[in-house]
């Protein structure tokens, strides 16, 4: 057995239980300690072992006094020995842990509420084998390297893979919140935590926007560190405002900003970071992203992910990030989150238009309203927009969500090839989202969707970026606005408060006004976005290597060679930004294929 550092931001486990194999955890780790340095490991029982990654806590406190005096796999061992399995649902903070029980001929894998810290995993004859790396999995003999149709079917639906799978045959990811539990024979997955919703708060509006405002500071408290160089991302918005607002009081010396701009129009929010610069007295460090740039950093960037990673603002996030480091900066703190914990996406406000359409009684909308709609003409006139309007709100949440997914905007059969899609399942990933939306109890249509976000937007997506463009660049980074405590607090705060009408975070913005400048609580929501799709329509090295790549991608089998030309047509004279974004995640699927399937 081996362990590789493949260049990834995940400490690599590569392991196999000791189920089937007289190599133990200790032994691999210290055979390969440079893999393992954010890893604590101790014994169970004579021959098992517990893993622990993170920073795990408990909420029993002479656990937690176990964890500060004896680190956490001793404190997890204890936990598991006194409680088994049920010990996690008394369990917060990042971690990954793996517990092997030899005793009891089992082997347990979990990853936090939120997922931070990934875990992949295959069945074997006999055990399992896992690692916080997919590619370190194909060290193990028994496991293969073929990539899975299914996995570039998600790929290209979700700009990533999703949980519970991956792009490899017979490899797993767990999803956040759950573990795996296998007795060497069977495997079997599961939730151990979901958020309980609150539909109605016991407290009053203005007493919970002064403990939110209390939960925040001690939140980026948790991550400061005097014996660490920190600094923070700032694209100008709400939460990195809020987090550089929150280091600037807390701190003893000035705090170091970093801010990306885009020479684009609609894309460049540099003057809003330099508000909140001024406002709270930060010192702003700028940099420019230029087509140049890209052109020089995707291949880089697109092959280092451990499975293919379509969100175009992975590049500004390392361009940040490494701007950082060479300015000395060892910890960046990230505002990734809050949109997700307090409504400030726009999709929660469209979806809560169409959900609207359901407050009318069932026999009015069937026996009237939609008989006559049925029959109205369907161009974009007034009556036009009703009929769509219809249309739409009779597609159920979450499907509605995916509306303009290119993979529902183009038929499936227009897109791959037949053999490809011969051995996918174009249902499965609605099924999968549909999994998530259902898991919290007793939960409204918002609270669903952001629940959704956590998994889909967070875990698998946003995470994923930054924690790898951070470890590329050298950088450690932190999530202040995922907190345990905020987490927990978010779900306590109404529907009502939280999305007022079309008023996205009104509760959050409510908490901050005159804290945070005017111009970033009334700033629409932009982000880290990248203008490739507008720059490649006049940047012709980006083009060339884009249509190139492109060129590359019709040797493939999975794409219907029709439709890659297709593509570039719709770039050209179609609307850039929505079809460059396309032409975004094949080129950097082609990259990344050309990197790890050479032979495929």
């Amino acid at each position: 057995m081996d362990a590789r550092n493949s260049g990834n931001s995940d400490t690599l486990l590569a392991m196999q239980s000791a189920l089937n194999t007289t190599l133990t955890f200790s032994e691999v780790v210290n055979q390969h300690s440079a893999c393992a340095t954010t890893g604590d490991i101790c014994q169970l029982g004579d021959k098992g072992n517990v893993v622990v990654i993170g920073k795990p806590v408990f909420d029993d406190e002479a656990l937690n006094l176990k964890l500060q005096n004896e680190g956490p796999a001793k404190a997890i061992s204890a936990a598991y020995l006194k409680n088994d399995i049920e010990f996690l649902k008394s369990l917060s903070g990042d971690f990954l842990v793996i517990i092997n029980d030899v005793d009891k001929t089992r082997c347990i894998g979990a990853v936090d509420h939120l997922g931070r810290h990934p875990l992949y995993y295959a069945k074997i004859n006999g055990g399992v084998v896992f690692s916080s790396a997919a590619s370190s999995l194909h060290i193990h003999p028994d496991i293969s390297s073929s990539l899975c149709n299914q996995g570039i079917y998600n790929y290209v639906y979700f700009h990533m893979v999703p949980s519970p799978s991956s792009i490899y045959t017979g490899i797993h990811k767990l999803p956040a919140g759950s573990f795996f539990d296998t007795d060497g024979k069977d495997i079997k997955v599961s939730n151990y935590w979901s958020p309980k919703f609150e539909s109605n708060s016991i407290s009053g509006f203005d007493s919970l926007t002064r403990d939110l405002k209390g939960l925040l500071k001690k939140s980026v408290e948790k991550y400061s560190d005097p014996q660490l160089r920190i600094g923070a991302f700032l694209s100008g918005g709400l939460d990195s405002s809020t987090v550089v607002g929150m280091m600037s009081e807390i701190a003893d010396k000035q705090t170091d900003a970093f801010s990306i701009g885009f020479s684009a129009k609609g894309y460049d929010e540099m003057a809003f970071a330099r508000i909140t610069a001024n406002h709270f007295g930060v010192k702003l460090h700028e940099y420019y992203v230029t087509p140049e740039d890209v052109v020089e950093a995707l291949p880089k960037v697109a092959t280092s992910y451990d499975e293919p990673f379509g969100n175009s603002s992975a590049l500004p996030a390392y361009f940040c990030a490494k701007f950082a480091k060479e300015h000395g900066i060892e910890r960046l703190l990230a505002g990734d989150g809050g949109d997700e914990l307090f409504a400030g996406n726009e999709r929660y406000a469209k979806q809560g238009v169409f959900e609207a359409y359901h407050h009318i009684p069932g026999w009015i909308r069937a026996g009237a309203i939609e008989p006559l709609a049925s029959a109205l003409p369907s161009k974009l006139t007034l009556l036009g927009k009703i009929k769509s309007y219809i249309t739409q709100a009779n597609i159920p949440l979450p499907d509605r969500l995916q509306t303009y997914n290119f993979l529902h905007r183009h038929q499936p059969e227009e897109i791959f090839s037949t053999d490809f899609l011969s051995e996918v399942d174009p249902a499965l990933p609605l099924e999968y989202q549909r999994n998530i939306y259902n898991t919290p109890n007793d939960a409204t249509a918002l609270n669903r969707m952001l629940y959704l976000d956590w998994q889909y937007t967070l875990a698998d997506n946003d995470l994923r970026k930054v924690s790898h463009m951070c470890a590329m660049a050298g950088v450690e980074v932190s999530y202040p606005m995922l907190d345990d405590e905020l987490v927990h607090f978010s779900t306590k705060i109404p529907d009502k408060w939280k999305l007022d009408g079309q008023k996205l975070r009104h509760f959050y913005k409510e908490s901050l006004k005159g804290w945070l400048p005017d111009e970033t609580i009334n700033k629409k929501k932009q982000g880290f976005g990248l203008p490739f799709g507008v720059w490649m329509r006049t940047h012709k090295p980006l083009q060339d290597m884009a249509y190139d790549t492109l060129s590359q991608l019709k040797k493939r089998h999975y794409f219907n060679q029709s439709f890659l030309d297709q593509v570039i047509d719709l770039h050209r004279h179609g609307h850039a930004s929505y079809y460059g974004e396309l032409v975004w995640i094949l080129t950097v699927l082609e990259f990344w294929l050309a990197a790890h399937a050479n032979n495929d």
